[in-house]
């Protein structure tokens, strides 16, 4: 008998792959889109395997329509993606935030726990838990978390909820904690599209800069195909656990700058960077740098891809993507 995954948020760049890879895995894949007036730009990442998913559309907000779905599909099992991830926005609308984050993890939770008990739960946590506490060393599992935004927050109290819900009601729900993780499927509001893709613009269209906050901050980059996988191999252990996701290694926003102006063969990026306010965080995090060694001595994991091989598939596939008609 086939097993059957939900994901919440398959639509994302992470669902979409993640999606992929469970068809590949011989899954039957259902998926929630939330209820928009445009549903087509929901499906832009997924339109390939359109026809391979069964796609409902329902809001995590919603607790009756998540329990419909729960109880309809009775998944083996479900991964929980659907946030409002964009760190910079959750300091304008902390508590739409809040709520999706937050409140709509607990609503798949409930759903889960009162409709199909037996579902393997995987939540999408986040390395902004941890905020600034850490410093220069290598996060784990243990590290102290201080988030540092209304986003880090939220996922905060949704990583804390699935513990509860571990403890207290005996569900297979476990967190994967993962750091920064891009593709070319990555929306241009983060900052390695908006850079890859302003980079191009420059080159190939004339624009005369790029918009940008801090370039000192440092993340622990990966790539999603990497991620999607480790998230699957979590839900496939005997028990639930939580895992650090992340390569182990923390790069600045200027290396991304510094890395994607030369492979493009452009001048400095110094050049081409305005500092704008409104990218700048009321409360910064500064550095972030995980340590996947639990994940890759329990789950047998390890990322495939390098900070450059990422960047790479990204600049070529945004290439492809905007200016079809020129050669790198």
């Amino acid at each position: 008998m086939k097993k059957k995954a939900l994901i919440t948020g398959i639509g994302g760049q992470d669902g979409s792959y993640l999606a992929e890879f469970l068809l590949k895995k011989n899954y039957i894949v259902y998926g929630i889109l939330p209820r928009r007036s445009s549903p087509e730009l929901q499906t832009l990442r997924i339109e390939k395997i359109l026809s391979k998913i069964k796609l409902s559309y329902g809001d995590i907000l919603d607790k009756s329509n998540i329990d419909e779905i729960i109880k309809k599909i009775k998944p083996h099992e479900v991964y929980h993606l659907a946030a409002q991830s964009h760190v910079g926005i959750s300091f304008k609308s902390p508590f739409l935030t809040t709520q999706i984050d937050c409140i709509g993890t607990l609503n798949v939770l409930e759903s889960v726990k009162a409709y199909s008990p037996s579902s393997k739960f995987y939540n999408a946590a986040t390395s902004e838990i941890y905020g600034n506490y850490n410093k220069e060393g290598k996060i784990n599992e243990d590290s102290i978390m201080e988030p540092v935004s209304p986003y880090g927050v939220a996922k905060h109290a949704a990583y804390h909820f699935v513990k509860i819900y571990r403890k207290s009601y005996d569900l297979f729900a476990t967190n994967g904690i993962l750091f920064n993780h891009e593709s070319p499927r990555r929306g241009l509001n983060f900052v390695t599209a908006k850079i890859v893709k302003g980079a191009l613009d420059i080159k190939f269209n004339n624009k005369k800069y790029i918009e940008l906050g801090n370039l000192d901050a440092k993340r622990d980059w990966g790539h999603a195909k990497d991620y999607v996988k480790a998230m699957w191999m979590m839900l496939q252990q005997k028990k639930p656990q939580d895992f650090v996701i992340s390569t182990g290694k923390a790069k600045s926003v200027r290396d991304v700058l510094s890395y994607v102006f030369k492979k493009l063969e452009l001048k400095n990026y110094k050049n081409y960077i305005k500092i704008n306010k409104r990218y700048i965080r009321p409360n910064e995090l500064h550095h972030l740098k995980g340590d996947p060694k639990k994940a890759m001595k329990i789950l047998k994991w390890k990322p495939s891809y390098t900070f450059e091989t990422m960047l790479n598939e990204m600049i070529i596939e945004l290439k492809d993507r905007f200016y079809p008609e020129q050669k790198l």
